[in-house]
């Protein structure tokens, strides 16, 4: 059995209760928060049967090695997951919707990348292994249980993957300011791969020219770009949009 990872937030935990119970070693909380929200997850962990432990904030911050864990931590065990693109791809039921990350590095944009990818129905993220954050605990807090749910898988060569993607019949869509065309010109209601870079630099090169397309969010403010999790809720909603239409 592997070593126990670690889980904090009321978000990330209240996933897994829900989800996945059984996987849970162990809870760490607050004691001195007594409180509504804190009073009705521990309710929740005790119907789940779940081992409570009271803990200080000075131990749940060197638990969750962050300082939002906002008075819950837990130990649990990894859960089972789907081992490679393709097998993920075989089990998909109508137009595949994918969202590929070029270069985020940031936790933080990661976690909220999940978090959009799951709200819209996204069947997965897919990132390079080089210049790119993994899951960790900070990324599960912000994704708020989405990195439970959001199949993520960190491939060796993103260029030969969107390859592979586009020999599946996936129309593989990367942005850029000076596309000709924006988002809302083009249909999306088949198979899709939308490509994001990193704020700032953007896609790499070779990522760019394997793109089917490029296309533009129209930005009628002042600023010249979004964050890349904001960019990423733009472009899955409309696909959403477009296929609920």
């Amino acid at each position: 059995m592997s070593s126990p990872q670690v889980l904090f937030g009321f978000h990330a935990l209240g996933v897994r209760l829900k989800t996945a119970p059984q996987s849970i070693v162990e809870i760490y909380f607050e004691s001195t928060r007594r409180d509504a929200r804190m009073r009705q997850f521990l309710d929740r962990a005790q119907a789940a049967g779940v081992r409570l432990i009271e803990a200080d904030s000075v131990r749940l911050t060197k638990l969750a090695g962050s300082h939002g864990h906002q008075g819950v931590a837990a130990k649990v065990q990894a859960l089972a997951q789907i081992h490679s693109l393709d097998d993920l791809l075989d089990q998909v039921q109508g137009p595949p919707l994918l969202l590929v990350l070029d270069g985020v590095t940031d936790p933080h944009n990661l976690g909220a990348c999940l978090r959009v990818a799951d709200a819209a129905g996204a069947h997965a993220v897919i990132a390079p292994k080089d210049h790119a954050a993994g899951i960790n605990a900070t990324v599960a807090k912000v994704a708020s249980g989405a990195a439970e749910t959001v199949p993520y898988f960190m491939v060796t060569n993103l260029a030969r993957t969107l390859g592979e993607l586009k020999e599946r019949a996936i129309w593989v869509v990367g942005t850029s300011e000076e596309a000709p065309k924006n988002l809302y010109q083009i249909d999306l209601t088949g198979p899709v791969a939308w490509v994001l870079g990193a704020e700032g630099p953007g896609m790499r090169q070779l990522t760019r020219k394997t793109c089917d397309e490029l296309v533009s969010i129209p930005m009628q403010g002042a600023v010249e770009s979004l964050n890349v999790s904001v960019a990423s809720g733009v472009c899955l909603f409309e696909a959403v949009r477009q296929r609920l239409a």
